[in-house]
């Protein structure tokens, strides 16, 4: 056997990294290396009894993840501050909140009045100031802009989404009868000029099956703004802004990977059914046994007639769509709340850019009248909608939801053309709430003009290992990339940030 010197630290499973590395040149009682992994990580989710780990470790069912795409400004949401001069905390005035000692910004009242069922984390920081959906909510340790628009760069570590997915597919054994992994409102990055995607929520080394299930956005704006990039001011009319009443939502056929296109899986079915004893040869091997899953679940996800009823927001009574906003984040977050409630156990609700790239919370221009009139209505609704909501139907305790972004907002406001907030990764903020999470809890602080951190410092990755210990995943454990090498899900120097816990 193969020996690999290396430090014998043990994983939570009992079986040391040397073993797995091992294992990985040969076999471990009659076991492939992935197979190993998955084993571990299945172990890995269940070993409460052998772990010295805190009560609350699983103590959310479900998920929902909202992301504030372009990173809001700390300052104008949840860490004001008045004291600083006018170049750094701008022309919004901070009001009391029902949490002690918590002040937001003006234009978030429904908030305000709720954020006693919240923890805010005032005190994340990293060394990458530019947009990366695949550094928050992946654990890859480093992250650059070429990284950052291509989604298939091998350097890149699975959606957070999609591990979760992984691992509870291999405590399962196989596939749900729902989806378990959702995204909305739209695929991501698909509605902003320029063809380039950018990267995040994907699964990577995981493979295509393990991404989120989009859905499509099935409605219209009803209201227009103007908006800026560069030399560019245009007219656009955008759903996050306001949308029609008969906005709603269903599964979208782009969930599929490109290569496996829905007239390619009718093709192959069609073949399929035709040749019977093909098909029994196909179904015998691994990729056979892979396509079958995957096919069953693409076609049972579109036609689901309780996925589409899930989805359709317009059986709500207008009094709880009003509730959330009737703008496209709001009825996102409506659509996130009936998912979880049908058995989805993660929804991601992305507020991306519409029109014009550099939009959605990236306010390097006309920052303040953007936040008034595009941005914070629509927050503050969709955000204290979602909350109040699952608390009144009971389903908050066992709902973990998280609001996030992947920076934050300089503290000096810049010259642009309206005045802006540039990229500033040293001080930011995300909103916690149900599954686990204290109610009314302020965690870190910020200096006089919160640009940096001066109290309990934490990184995305921090935050991550929180969310998976919560979802009853160990998140020190390891998956197999495409070759075989265990890849740790977080970095290793993560911790549990168990002061927001409760």
């Amino acid at each position: 056997m193969l020996r690999i010197l290396s430090s014998p630290r043990r994983l939570c499973s009992g079986l040391t990294r040397r073993e797995l590395l091992e294992a990985g040149g040969t076999s471990l009682l009659g076991l492939s290396l992935p197979q190993l992994l998955q084993a571990d990580a299945a172990r890995a989710a269940d070993s409460t009894a052998v772990r010295a780990l805190p009560d609350n470790f699983g103590s959310a069912k479900r998920c929902i993840i909202l992301f504030l795409y372009g990173s809001p400004s700390q300052m104008e949401t949840v860490d004001m501050k008045p004291e600083a001069p006018v170049e750094i905390r701008g022309s919004m005035q901070p009001i009391a909140s029902s949490l002690p000692g918590l002040d937001v910004c003006e234009h978030l009242p429904r908030m305000a009045k709720m954020m006693d069922r919240v923890t805010v984390l005032r005190s994340i920081h990293h060394e990458y100031p530019i947009h990366g959906v695949a550094y928050a909510m992946t654990g890859t340790p480093a992250i650059d802009v070429n990284m950052e628009l291509s989604p298939t760069d091998p350097r890149h570590h699975p959606y957070f989404g999609s591990v979760v997915e992984y691992n509870d597919r291999a405590r399962r054994g196989g596939l749900a009868t729902f989806p378990q992994n959702v995204a909305l409102p739209f695929p991501f990055s698909t509605q902003r000029t320029g063809e380039v995607h950018r990267a995040g929520p994907y699964a990577s080394y995981l493979g295509s099956t393990y991404n989120p299930i989009w859905t499509e956005f099935l409605g219209s704006a009803d209201r227009s703004v103007y908006k800026v990039l560069r030399e560019m001011n245009v007219e656009i009319f955008d759903p996050y802004v306001g949308c029609k009443p008969d906005a709603s939502f269903r599964m979208s056929a782009t969930s599929l990977p490109e290569s496996l296109t829905l007239d390619r899986l009718d093709r192959r079915r069609s073949l399929l059914t035709q040749i019977d004893d093909a098909r029994r040869d196909l179904d015998k091997s691994d990729r056979g046994r892979s396509l079958s899953s995957f096919q069953q679940m693409a076609y049972s996800l579109i036609q689901s007639q309780a996925v589409s009823e899930a989805l359709d927001v317009r059986k709500e009574s207008a009094e709880t769509r009003d509730l959330y906003g009737m703008t496209l984040f709001g009825q996102s977050c409506l659509a996130a709340r009936r998912m979880v409630e049908a058995g989805t156990r993660l929804v991601s609700v992305f507020w991306d850019e519409y029109g014009l790239a550099g939009d959605a919370w990236d306010t390097h221009w006309n920052h303040f009248p953007r936040m008034t009139d595009q941005l914070l209505p629509g927050l503050d609704k969709g955000f204290s909608g979602l909350v109040l909501d699952l608390e009144q139907r009971g389903l908050l305790d066992e709902t973990l939801v998280v609001c996030i972004s992947e920076h934050g907002r300089t503290p000096k406001i810049n010259a642009a053309q309206g005045g802006g907030r540039d990229h500033w990764s040293q001080a930011y903020s995300a909103l916690f709430a149900g599954g686990g999470i204290a109610k009314g809890r302020v965690v870190g602080g910020t200096d006089k003009h919160a640009g940096e951190v001066i109290s309990n410092p934490v990184g995305p990755k921090d935050v991550l290992a929180t969310m998976y210990h919560l979802l009853g995943i160990e998140p020190h454990h390891f998956l197999p990339d495409k070759t075989g090498r265990p890849i740790p899900v977080v970095p290793e120097s993560s911790r549990v940030i168990t002061e927001m816990l409760t």
